[in-house]
């Protein structure tokens, strides 16, 4: 694995409040209220990250090379992040999205305080 992806995929999940890293199928995963956030996928290079249809389809049709799904993956609110290729800030970006519905409302907005300081 390139210790570069984990680490910035950790810095990033431990930047949101009430992220917790694990592992999930073997792999490093981090889960906000015991649900997956993201997890590194099997080929340690493809991030599996939380989000919505409609916007995983936007990316779908805007950059093939970056996000992709498989068959698995159809019916599932998540996407696949090929780790070499996005920026570290749309990253960052995505992964607030994800946390964002997955983290109770008071902790978003203790967040959202914390950041307007």
């Amino acid at each position: 694995m390139n210790p570069n992806n984990l680490q910035l995929v950790r810095k990033l999940a431990h930047s949101f409040p009430g992220t917790e890293e694990g592992t999930a199928y073997g792999t490093p995963a981090f889960r906000v209220r015991g649900k997956i956030l993201c997890r590194i996928q099997d080929d340690e290079e493809t991030l599996v990250l939380k989000m919505d249809f409609e916007m995983r389809d936007f990316l779908l049709q805007a950059d093939l090379e970056t996000y992709y799904i498989t068959d698995h993956y159809q019916g599932y609110p998540y996407i696949l992040v090929r780790l070499s290729l996005v920026k570290a800030e749309e990253l960052r970006q995505h992964m607030e999205q994800a946390w964002r519905h997955l983290a109770l409302k008071r902790v978003v907005a203790e967040y959202d305080r914390e950041r307007l300081r």
